[in-house]
């Protein structure tokens, strides 16, 4: 009997509406372009790029507020340009899906920044001018200065954050899920009748954060939920990505530690009532890719060249919720308490398992994090590894833009197709189908039972 072939991977490209993202010092190469953020045509080309290459998304972080002090203050951020100046990925969502057919534009809105009834609304509408391309990141903010934007006094403690997300999207699933009808958009001419009121309904939701009356004011999109990313990997996080998401992006130091969270996260996903393989999983790595393996590691020195470590230091440190710009190179981590990211500490202990990481390993390891070096041959054969271990997908971190992804596109995704790593062409349909062959959510995602849900409430 013939096995069935395992299923391509799909791929992301990992980008931020800013200078500094991930690589940090590695904007100062002379072919990095990174810098002209501000230009929505160099959005729009790094789209069309990576829709030419058949990628899956163009995926964009986003913050809301500087990480934690550096040394004392935040001078080293504005210094190095650690994620500041940011712009709102959101504003550019409708451009890019204007000059694409088919690439998801995937958008980090975190529960702090948006009311859940606007965000609802600009969602729907981008829905429709993607034609069903939109997906949503769901981020909690893990920095104090986010928060204290907002008008608290500080962050919200780790637990509590999820039980904040837990209502907030409670309230857009009953948006975008239940409060218009399957057909009650009519828009008859002859009749006159544009809705059909008996199946349009208000949510009256009433929780502990949030008093919404609704109805939603956009019509259904064509997936009317847009597809559900999240990126917390602390075991809150895992829980809650059992219940509510499609993809899952984790950071793991090794595909063999990737498979015992994507196991795990599984089992969650099963007790949640769904089925596992509703929830994907995209690993986050980067590439140096050369034509011989010695100029692939000669690449990886100059970038080495490049990278400032003391900025990859302000942004673990930052996210961990622990000022370290005091702390000597050998300082162990120790028993950190924090109310910041608690994944950061997870992947730490999971690279450094044999004994207890200090401040030097968080400063080299996440400069070299997750990178792959080799000919696209080896590259291949490293991504085999990572779909082996259950991983779906990659998102892909750039040193460069557009660079890192033309050298991919070009170098690499032949090599991946050769070995059925990477799709030749687009499924038809919205992201949703073209990732799982229906535009909407199933009906074991907890969204779905709110179908229906108000028809008999009082208008």
């Amino acid at each position: 009997m013939v096995g069935t072939m395992p299923a391509p991977l799909r791929f992301s490209a990992f980008v931020m509406n800013t200078t500094s993202h991930i690589l940090h010092g590695a904007w100062r190469a002379p072919q990095a372009h990174q810098t002209d953020f501000n230009s929505l045509t160099h959005w729009i080309e790094l789209a069309k790029t990576l829709e030419e290459a058949r990628f899956d998304f163009i995926f964009f972080a986003d913050v809301v507020g500087l990480y934690d002090d550096y040394q004392g203050d935040w001078k080293k951020f504005v210094d190095s340009g650690l994620q500041i100046p940011s712009n709102d990925p959101l504003v550019l969502a409708s451009a890019l899906a204007s000059h694409t057919e088919n690439l998801g534009i995937a958008i980090t809105s975190s529960i702090l920044q948006e009311h859940p009834f606007d965000f609802a609304r600009k969602i729907s509408t981008l829905d429709h001018a993607s034609n069903g391309r939109i997906a949503w990141n769901i981020v909690t903010s893990l920095s104090d200065n986010a928060w204290r934007n907002f008008g608290y006094d500080g962050i919200t403690k780790h637990d509590d954050r999820y039980a904040w997300a837990d209502e907030y999207v409670d309230v857009v699933y009953k948006l975008w899920e239940g409060s218009w009808d399957e057909g009650a958009l009519i828009q008859d001419k002859h009749s006159g009748i544009h809705a059909d009121f008996d199946k349009v309904h208000k949510i009256n939701h009433q929780g502990a954060h949030y008093s919404v009356e609704g109805p939603h004011l956009v019509a259904p999109s064509r997936q009317r939920t847009p597809v559900l990313f999240q990126a917390g990997s602390s075991p809150v996080g895992r829980r809650f990505a059992a219940r509510n998401a499609e993809a899952q992006f984790i950071v793991s130091p090794d595909p063999d530690n990737a498979r015992a969270l994507i196991e795990d996260t599984r089992r969650l996903t099963a007790e949640a009532g769904r089925n596992p393989r509703d929830l994907t999983f995209y690993q986050g790595l980067s590439f140096v890719i050369g034509s011989t393996e010695e100029e692939a590691h000669r690449k990886a020195a100059e970038l080495d060249e490049l990278i400032d470590p003391s900025t990859i230091i302000a942004h673990s440190a930052g996210g961990i919720g622990i000022d370290l710009g005091f702390y000597d190179l050998d300082t162990p981590i120790g028993d950190i308490r924090t109310e910041g990211s608690q994944s950061g500490l997870l992947w730490l202990r999971e690279a450094v398992p044999d004994r207890e990481p200090t401040v030097r390993d968080l400063a080299e390891l996440r400069s070299r994090s997750g990178r792959v070096v080799g000919t696209p041959e080896q590259i291949a054969d490293e991504l085999a590894r990572w779909r082996d271990a259950g991983v779906d997908g990659i998102n892909v971190i750039n040193a460069t833009i557009p660079g890192s992804y033309v050298e991919f596109a070009e170098h690499v995704l032949p090599v991946l197709r050769e070995r059925g790593l990477a799709q030749r062409e687009y499924a038809p349909g919205t992201a949703r189908a073209k990732l799982f062959g229906q535009d909407r959510l199933p009906d074991s995602h907890p969204a779905a039972r709110y179908r229906g849900a108000f028809a008999e409430l009082p208008v």
